[in-house]
């Protein structure tokens, strides 16, 4: 996209003078004649596009020091180079003290014109992010995330519409920003909207815009999203809710690249990227007549699904670490400086079910609340007591499960053990659940590893679940030197659960 040279003059000699030269520069000049008309093009759409101003001071309707110091208060972080017919050194020094890049004297003359605005618009081009000062890394990203990461960087050297899928709070804009941050539009503008939130009946004012006089409260013209992010990126969040009749506009926008203002006399060109969401499957809704099929295919040219958080989980500790540095610069009079490894492993063994967006927000609940320069597992309480509600939940699945492991490590008459798909020869290692480590007997020729304790009482009767259980999880405090995460691990229970059998059965924790 070429950079846009803005010219705000009231002289219209003037004006066609500068555009002349600032088109033999192969810059794109755009005139105003007037202080009001050069801001209001500067807040419009092709706003990000401008790289220089060349401004007059003497104006009848806003000169140019009030144009300056409105754009220091709007933050329009472009180089100014003034002009005037008054070449006196106390005017310069003033219009350099208020924010100018460099002046010139009327009449200009076309070398010292040339020279000012190329170093004007290198150095605006200077302070933009380009593409490649970021870039998407599979760097210590988990083995399902891989994959994702890979396509994301890829699509992101180009301006194809994506689709990203994933549940709430798994990292579906971050993604979307990580995508424009490596690409060409880096530097424009990133604007993120949730149809999900949108009122039904401004959708597509607030997306598309609308001209004034458009309905009874449009006493003034809308820019719309589309128009804020015309030359960069339009993220829209929850894709699936977005109203049937501006699916039909937003289908016209990536087939035209054109959007219809309510109330305006016609279309608008715009240049923008999409980027949408869901946290639900638009393929099912195409099918239930909820979501255009057109459309559809339009925005899944390239689909990304985001895995869940609970399929990452060796993610954990490494998000843990950059939320925690994070709000450490912003609860600043918090003393939490880290995180103990039990917390950790806490936070590992939970689904969380909200994702990366849940466990921001617990990591600031105990960042707010706790008194200790170092996080444990008190600080996560809420988090053990979710977890035990799950397993409460679970609980017949888990009986079920143990139910299974205890008949397949039942004896059999002959000597041998039972397993769910029939007899199975004793030759068990000394990883084998229920057997003492290096001890055998003979039975048939055979050893026979001996079971730490008993799965039938003394009447040859299969032992009660509760007993058996209790004597496992015993086995396994002892085997794992009270080592609470690795226990849970290995029972394939949740810590809240261990604890809470525990507790239940009257083990002794050696932790």
């Amino acid at each position: 996209m070429t950079d846009i040279v803005l010219i705000v003059d009231d002289d219209p000699i003037q004006r066609r003078l500068l555009d002349a030269h600032v088109a033999r520069m192969g810059l794109r000049p755009l005139h105003c004649d007037g202080g009001r008309a050069a801001l209001d093009a500067l807040g419009g759409r092709q706003g990000g596009q401008i790289a220089a101003v060349v401004l007059d001071l003497m104006m009848p309707d806003k000169s140019g020091m009030e144009v300056m110091a409105e754009m220091r208060r709007s933050r329009y972080d472009v180089p100014i180079v003034v002009q005037t017919a008054k070449g006196s050194i106390d005017t310069v020094v003033e219009a350099m003290r208020a924010g100018a890049f460099d002046f010139v004297v009327k009449p200009v003359a076309p070398e010292r014109l040339r020279d000012t605005l190329a170093n004007a618009v290198r150095m605006h081009a200077a302070a933009r992010p380009k593409r490649g000062n970021s870039r998407i890394s599979v760097e210590g990203a988990s083995p399902v995330m891989r994959p994702v990461l890979q396509i994301a960087a890829k699509a992101a050297l180009s301006n194809i519409p994506i689709l990203v899928e994933g549940e709430t709070g798994a990292g579906k804009e971050w993604l979307a920003r990580a995508i424009r941050s490596a690409g060409e539009r880096a530097s424009k503008p990133f604007v993120a909207v949730n149809c999900g939130a949108l009122p039904a009946d401004l959708v597509e004012s607030i997306l598309f815009g609308h001209a004034k006089g458009a309905f009874t409260d449009a006493s003034t013209e809308h820019r719309g999203k589309f128009v804020e992010a015309d030359g960069g990126t339009l993220f829209l969040d929850e894709i699936g809710e977005l109203a049937p009749p501006a699916q039909v506009k937003l289908l016209r926008v990536l087939q035209e690249g054109e959007i219809d203002p309510v109330g305006a006399k016609a279309p608008l060109r715009v240049d923008v990227r999409i980027i949408s969401a869901t946290n639900r499957s638009l393929a099912e809704a195409v099918a239930a007549g909820r979501f255009r099929e057109d459309l559809y295919y339009r925005l899944n040219a390239v689909e990304i699904c985001m895995p869940a958080l609970r399929e990452r989980r060796a993610e954990i500790r490494g998000l843990a670490a950059q939320i925690l540095a994070r709000l450490r610069d912003v609860e600043t009079r918090s003393p939490v400086s880290g995180i103990d490894d039990e917390a950790l492993a806490l936070l590992e063994a939970y689904d969380w079910p909200g994702n990366i967006r849940q466990l921001e927000n617990t990591l600031h609940r105990a960042v707010v609340l706790s008194e200790n320069e170092t996080l444990g597992l008190g600080d996560f309480a809420h988090v053990e007591a979710l977890m035990a509600v799950g397993a409460l939940h679970s609980e017949p699945s888990d009986r079920a499960s143990e139910r299974a492991l205890v008949r397949t490590l039942a004896p059999a008459p002959n000597g041998h053990m039972m397993s769910a798909s029939g007899p199975v020869a004793a030759r068990h290692d000394e990883r084998m659940v229920g057997l003492r480590p290096g001890q055998a007997g003979e039975q048939n020729g055979d050893p026979v590893g001996e079971p730490e304790f008993p799965l039938r009482d003394s009447e040859g009767e299969v032992r009660r679940m509760v007993d058996v259980e209790a004597d496992l999880i015993r086995l396994a405090v002892l085997q794992y030197d009270g080592r609470m995460s690795e226990i849970a691990r290995r029972l394939g229970i949740g810590r809240s659960t261990l604890y809470r059998k525990m507790r239940e059965y009257k083990i002794e924790d050696r932790s």
